[in-house]
């Protein structure tokens, strides 16, 4: 449920005012009559014997009311009537006045694989598996004259099977309503087909979907038949852990940062001491951490010339990533090569006590300059070692370990080198094909690791050659991944939705594991997928993105924050289908 903006509890039935109004409609023609009209019949038809007049009169005394063919059709739709629906549009925005408003009382809907998506002729249309042409045809779905949508996850299609209804947006918000169990059920079914056919390029079939999914991941596939032991063993578990402010904590920040700032939010370094820090487009701003929430500290460094506090000046373009470090004392700061993409030669090393950098140190292999897309801790919690001179570094096909000492042993002169090297100390480079985009660490170490293709692979602290659990992609990128300290509940985000994997598994033996030190086979539970609902995507905005969504520093956890551009969610981690709206976009 997304707030009480989402509405979803709403039943799309007519009320009995509505039902009486459509009734006394339906039969004003037959109740009324004026004189002219009669006396003109009169005078046009042969005069009726005056039995037959009494006859006619007492009817219109008694003023029966007979129903329109329609309306017994809308009551009572024709079992013949092939796909039928009953069509809702959603007004009134987020506002008081919004409601539920019915389209169409009785309507249909076809699934047709086209290349014109918008504009078609209908005449050219081929429904329920005949396609038009089988280069860059899609499946689409077409309800009426009035929707032609792309099967795709952007529909933010959700179901509701108590009601026999599902809500999804395509140039609006809109509801169909089944007349039946059966055509409810008809309709899921076709329409997953028609989004995995959309999504992979495959037909939708058992032998595509091991194809695409892998054996050991039929759960994926096909949730019903998946383990969901963990599941429920994991609710018990979050409903006993301690409150977590998270939801309150992260809007302060926004707010904080945006009063000081005036800009956005790149990056969020959370601090487990006293402060924690925002990396904006124009500057670093440090907050202060309390049990309740956040405040400004007035220290906040400007990357384009001068500082609020602290005098110093930040001369490179905006950083993109913000790393915390021995004991928070420093920051690894790390910025793009230009604006569009996210690669790096180097990093700035940043002192916080004194505000000023201390170094820029270069990314090299085998005496070869070479970029990096993201950088983490060794470890959740690796940040609070006071001498800590190792992180990770991703690439998109290299995962590896940066070492700030020299490789001979003995901390790099800093005063009398040009630009300092980091020392790749371990790692992989791949072959082409992996296109890593974002990863993390767990407490002790394990790495998990998102891709451009939806996929998230699990590494243990021994290798970072070859993943321990691959999880499939789902059809979209993980665009940022975050990991629990004990490892157990992986979170990737996409631009249309978070998803929420189970880590743990029982091995042979009975012994409860992690996906990052064991091959979970055939054991995986579902993940589960966090999405607006279709009323609250549409009122976010069509280019709104979900971004860098993450745990909060300790571990276990009820809930758990993200932000979608102005909005801002508040996710409850034992209720998968539900969150709060915290804050919504001025304009919508």
């Amino acid at each position: 449920m997304g707030g009480s903006h989402s509405r979803e509890d709403l039943e799309l039935s007519d009320s009995d005012a509505e039902s009486q109004q459509e009734e006394e409609d339906s039969y004003q023609d037959v109740s009324t009559e004026t004189p002219e009209k009669s006396s003109s019949a009169g005078r046009n038809r042969p005069k009726t014997p005056s039995s037959f007049d009494e006859v006619e009169s007492k009817l219109k005394a008694l003023k029966l009311k007979y129903p329109s063919t329609a309306t017994q059709t809308q009551q009572s739709p024709n079992p013949n009537f092939k796909n039928g629906v009953k069509l809702y549009l959603h007004i009134g925005g987020n506002t008081p006045k919004a409601k539920w408003v019915t389209s169409e009382k009785l309507t249909s809907y076809s699934f047709i694989k086209t290349s014109k998506i918008n504009g078609q002729n209908e005449e050219e249309e081929e429904e329920e598996g005949e396609s038009e042409s089988e280069e860059a045809a899609w499946w689409v779905l077409k309800v009426s004259t009035k929707i032609r949508a792309k099967v795709a996850v952007e529909m933010q299609l959700k179901t509701f099977k108590e009601q026999r209804r599902v809500d999804f947006v395509a140039e609006g918000v809109w509801a169909m309503k089944f007349f039946s169990d059966e055509d409810y059920k008809l309709f899921n079914s076709k329409y997953q087909d028609c989004l995995f056919e959309n999504t992979f390029g495959y037909e939708s079939n058992e032998a595509n979907k091991v194809k695409v999914y892998g054996k050991d991941f039929v759960g994926w596939a096909d949730p019903g038949k998946a383990d969901d032991s963990m599941w429920e063993d994991a609710e018990d578990e979050f409903l006993k852990s301690p409150g977590s402010a998270t939801a309150s904590r992260n809007q302060d920040l926004r707010e904080e940062f945006e009063e000081a700032a005036n800009g956005g939010i790149q990056s969020l370094a959370l601090g487990a001491l006293d402060n924690s820090f925002l990396v904006g487009d124009s500057g670093i701003q440090v907050v202060k951490n309390f049990s309740h929430g956040i405040h400004g500290k007035g220290v906040y460094v400007n990357f384009g010339g001068g500082s609020h506090s602290s005098g110093s000046n930040l001369v490179h373009s905006t950083p993109k990533k913000a790393l915390l470090m021995r004991a928070e004392t420093n920051m690894l700061l790390m910025s793009p090569m230009n604006e569009g993409k996210l690669h790096s030669t180097g990093l700035h090393q940043l002192d916080i006590e004194t505000g000023k950098i201390i170094t820029e140190w270069k990314f090299e292999k085998d005496g070869t300059d070479i970029t990096m897309r993201d950088i983490a801790n060794d470890s959740k919690g690796a940040q609070l070692d006071p001498s800590g001179s190792t992180f990770l570094g991703l690439d998109d096909n290299r995962l590896c370990r940066w070492d700030m000492r020299d490789r001979h042993g003995i901390v790099q002169n800093l005063a009398s080198a040009n630009t300092p090297v980091l020392s790749w100390t371990q790692g992989h480079q791949f072959s082409r094909g992996t296109n890593f985009q974002c990863f993390a660490s767990t407490g002790d170490g394990s790495i998990v690791v998102g891709s451009l293709d939806g996929k998230i692979r699990l590494y243990s602290t021994n290798s970072m050659r070859q993943a321990k659990t691959a999880f499939p992609g789902l059809g979209s990128p993980i665009t940022h991944v975050d990991v629990t300290f004990d490892g157990k509940w992986i979170l990737g985000t996409t631009d249309t939705y978070l998803i929420l994997i189970c880590s743990l598994f029982t091995d042979k033996d009975g012994k409860t594991k992690t996906g990052f030190n064991g091959r979970m086979g055939n054991r995986i539970a579902a993940p589960r997928l966090l999405k607006l609902t279709p009323l609250d995507s549409h009122l976010a905005g069509v280019n709104k993105k979900f971004q860098k969504a993450q745990f909060s520093w300790v571990s276990r956890l009820v809930s758990l924050c993200t932000e979608l551009s102005m909005l801002v969610l508040h996710l409850l981690f034992n209720a998968y289908d539900m969150y709060a709206v915290l804050s919504w976009p001025l304009d919508a």
